[in-house]
């Protein structure tokens, strides 16, 4: 019989208590509270807000790649939120078996960019529905590999697990970079004194925000440090206000709009290595927020949200979605402002597909200009890599070769940040891997742990100098 999970209560829970947290009488998880309606919607709304840019950026990139006009692509932008609202709403509430049933947000993933132009060029009107085809089935065979995926938890002791968490956090500063600079690269405006003064000012506000302010107020700061930098952007001329005069009141992603899916090989083969991708990504953010939230995320937990990522890039393209995976930067979010609960993000959820069934209500979020995102993404993506610190604090570093693993993980998952071209060489489907330092660094940390700690040696409990912190951090139920 399984056992059931054990909850550690380490110092920093005891010394960082929660609002409404469990107590002696009250034995609810931060996790499972409810909050006030007020504060619920203004906690998703943050959540939404620190993720609409990634939601939208893929088909923006994918619409114009593949052929289609400007008014397509912002239907394949509505399309992205309402199918991320849909998957959030899946892994946070769940049924049945699916459903990490933690504060993770889902959206469309940045991993099938790539793939998905190189399967659309020269498609024609058939490039959307090959991709969706394929997509299809992706999300199906994943969907039933789920329960034998989930079982590569055992592997992610604090060596692993803070090096992967740690990789988060460094991989999505570039990001933050260049929404710093003003998000396009081709803009005559691209690093200008004028963007990345907006972005330093808005970090600035963040972190004055959570200095000064106390309770909920100090829990929302990104929030109000985002309509504060974006008011404040409106007279320095960079708030662009176009999305709103073009915006429409309402708008439903219609059913197979582009047409009925079609099923290629080779583009299945393409989207299902992207899908193993995203599993492996999204299998290393279940184990981040469930060490930040204090719900260690066991084989059961990471089976339920592989099954939910999976479910939801499935039926996606039903409604004109691409593939939908983890949100990294969420996890920051809750990391920093310490709201545990996954009603708030289901709430954000909810939001999502409203926003993608209401243009006009979209193109408010999406007001905020990208500098102003970017110097609070910073502070975002910086929490996740100093969790990933944290974790690696408990990795017993000076024993073994833990050092070692962890050098060798972080120089290869650092590959793709520090020299972007550096696999240009490389044939197309592996860049798919490549491209990402996170599963990059994530395997070689696997591995590197299985030839220390694990071959070649002896059960005799000492040994391995991970094995002890497994309990911290994975229930015994992944055993």
């Amino acid at each position: 019989m399984a056992a059931k999970p054990r909850f550690r209560k380490d110092a920093s829970a005891e010394s960082d208590p929660q609002p409404g947290s469990p107590s002696g009488s009250d034995q609810k998880h931060p996790v499972d509270e409810k909050l006030p309606p007020g504060k619920m919607f203004t906690s998703g709304l943050q959540h939404v807000a620190a993720m609409y840019a990634g939601v939208v950026a893929p088909p923006m990139i994918v619409g114009p790649a593949v052929g289609l006009d400007a008014k397509e692509t912002a239907f394949l932008m509505g399309a992205s939120l309402f199918t991320a609202g849909i998957a959030t709403l899946l892994q946070t509430l769940g049924f049945w078996k699916i459903g990490a049933k933690l504060p993770f947000v889902n959206g469309v993933s940045f991993a099938g960019v790539t793939p998905m132009i190189a399967i659309g060029k020269g498609e024609g009107d058939n490039a959307i529905p090959i991709i969706f085809g394929a997509i299809i089935v992706a999300g199906v065979l994943g969907f039933f590999a789920a329960p034998y995926f989930c079982k590569l938890v055992r592997f992610f002791p604090p060596v692993v697990t803070g090096t992967v968490i740690t990789l988060i956090g460094v991989s999505l500063l570039p990001v933050a970079f260049n929404w710093s600079q003003g998000g396009n690269s081709q803009a005559d405006d691209y690093g200008s004194m004028t963007n990345i003064g907006m972005a330093a000012l808005t970090f600035v506000i963040v972190l004055a925000l959570r200095k000064f302010l106390r309770g909920f107020l100090q829990q929302i700061a990104i929030l109000l440090g985002l309509v504060a930098g974006t008011l404040i952007a409106i007279p320095v001329g960079i708030t662009n206000f176009d999305a709103i005069k073009s915006a429409g009141l309402v708008g439903f992603p219609t059913p197979f709009h582009f047409g009925a899916p079609q099923f290629e090989i080779a583009a299945i083969i393409s989207m299902c290595i992207v899908m193993l991708v995203c599993m492996t990504e999204s299998t290393a953010d279940m184990l981040a927020l469930g060490k930040i939230v204090g719900r260690p995320a066991d084989e059961k937990t990471i089976e339920g949200g592989l099954r939910a990522d999976t479910l939801g890039s499935a039926i996606s393209p039903l409604f004109n979605g691409f593939m939908c995976s983890a949100f990294a930067q969420n996890i920051g979010l809750v990391a920093m402002t310490k709201v545990r609960s996954r009603f708030v993000v289901a709430t954000g959820g909810g939001i999502l597909i409203l926003l993608g069934l209401c243009p006009v209500l979209a193109s408010v979020i999406a007001l905020v200009p990208l500098p102003v995102l970017g110097g609070a993404g910073i502070v975002l993506f910086g929490t996740v890599a100093a969790s990933g610190i944290q974790t690696l604090a408990t990795a017993a570093l000076e024993k073994g070769e833990n050092a070692l693993i962890v050098a060798a993980a972080l120089g290869i998952g650092l590959i793709p940040i520090a020299a972007p071209t550096f696999y240009h060489a490389f044939p197309e489907d592996l860049l798919v891997v490549l491209d990402s330092g996170i599963s990059t660094g994530c395997v070689v940390a696997i591995v590197l742990n299985l030839a220390f700690n694990h071959l070649g040696k002896k059960d005799t409990g000492d040994e391995n100098p991970t094995q002890p912190e497994i309990p911290d951090q994975i229930p015994a139920t992944a055993h």
